[in-house]
């Protein structure tokens, strides 16, 4: 029976087909009188089975009518009902019953009367009609039952993928409203505490100038690095408040600001240098945002840990990825490489993203470096 589950369905009605043909066949030769009709009868009736899932009502009309010609012919008995039980069956599944009920009435009925004037007794002929009614009455019920459980597992399946929608919508719906509800808290804590930081920067330069004193370095990245981070936090709220807003869209940093980046490390007392190979040319949004994070990542991080140190950027522009290197000479030790931080997490899941490869450890001539090598073709 798994071997004949594993076959498609016009394979297993092509078998049914056989089957039944060779069945009459051998009661077609076994029975006194037979002719060649009589077998091309039993053979078409049977070889109608191979439509009776995708055209019950030919099938029932093919078989119900030669199985007549052979039920007249030869009375071969209840067997010779094979084909029509199959197709009545066929058509009660498929909702045909009124049809069904006609073809079984009509073969019944001419049976009853070919066989009436038989010598084999009115018992026996009672026995045979009794037994026809009784398979063509379970058809009937079995194709009935089939076709109330078909239609329940569609309707369970039916079920089944609403509910599944409705998980999905509120999923969306519960995802959008975290959404909001982080932007709102940023936006009331966050964008506050840095419109103070820049105002008060300002404030403090316009001062400065005003009484013709040289702006300390320290105050002027203290100003430009607010006005950046307001101007980013924008953007995000903007992502975070419009699910329909692609982050590509958003107006981020990118490698085009690496030089602010770095003269703004440089203006807190951190020497750093920048090598650019290769030719320069649009990035995709993804690799340019995560290029320019990586950088800012790896300088924040000089400046906190490294104590004394310099960093040399380097971004390489290859045929087929770009890849960034920050190296630094501080007192990161290759003997104990250091606990990986928040910022460190973050550079991994953006190169992870973007299906690159990530290097983050100490220098075996001591300070620590950051290779990230970014592909340009399509995220995977």
């Amino acid at each position: 029976m798994r071997f004949l589950d594993r076959l498609p369905p016009l394979a297993q009605d092509g078998l049914l087909a056989v089957a039944t043909a060779i069945l009459l066949s051998v009661i077609v030769f076994a029975t006194p009188g037979a002719g060649a009709l009589d077998l091309a009868a039993a053979l078409a009736g049977s070889l109608a089975l191979v439509a009776w899932r995708r055209a019950p009502l030919v099938s029932l009309l093919v078989s119900t009518a030669c199985m007549l010609v052979v039920a007249a012919r030869i009375q071969p008995g209840p067997l010779a009902a094979s084909p029509v039980l199959v197709s009545v069956f066929a058509a009660v599944r498929a909702g045909h019953w009124p049809a069904a009920a006609l073809a079984g009435a009509v073969f019944l009925g001419a049976d009853l009367v070919v066989n009436l004037p038989g010598a084999g007794g009115a018992g026996q002929i009672l026995q045979n009609t009794t037994l026809l009614v009784g398979w063509f009455v379970a058809a009937g019920v079995v194709a009935t039952v089939t076709r109330h459980r078909q239609a329940y597992l569609e309707e369970a399946e039916r079920r089944a993928a609403e509910a599944e929608r409705t998980r999905e919508e509120v999923a969306r719906r519960r995802a959008g409203e975290e959404r909001l509800r982080i932007a709102r808290e940023l936006h009331d804590s966050l964008t506050h505490s840095i419109s103070i930081i820049k105002v008060q920067a300002g404030v403090a330069v316009h001062l400065a100038r005003r009484r013709g004193e040289e702006v300390p370095p320290a105050l002027l990245a203290i100003q430009e690095a607010s006005s950046d981070a307001m101007r980013e936090l924008r953007a995000t709220l903007e992502v975070l408040r419009d699910p329909g807003h692609s982050e590509d869209e958003a107006p981020a940093s990118g490698l085009d600001r690496l030089d602010d980046l770095v003269e703004r490390a440089r203006s807190t007392g951190l020497p750093a240098t920048v090598t650019i190979s290769g030719t320069r040319r649009e990035l995709p949004a993804e690799v340019d945002r995560a290029a320019y994070r990586i950088v800012q990542e790896a300088l924040t991080n000089v400046s906190r840990h490294a104590g004394d140190a310099a960093a040399a950027v380097r971004i390489d522009y290859a045929d087929e990825e770009l890849v960034v290197q920050i190296d630094d000479d501080g007192k990161a030790d290759p003997d104990a490489p250091p606990v990986p931080g928040t910022g460190l997490l973050g550079m991994r899941e953006r190169v992870a993203a973007l299906g690159g490869r990530l290097k983050a450890e100490p220098r075996p001539e001591g300070g620590f470096t950051v290779r990230a090598e970014l592909p340009l073709g399509e995220r995977s």
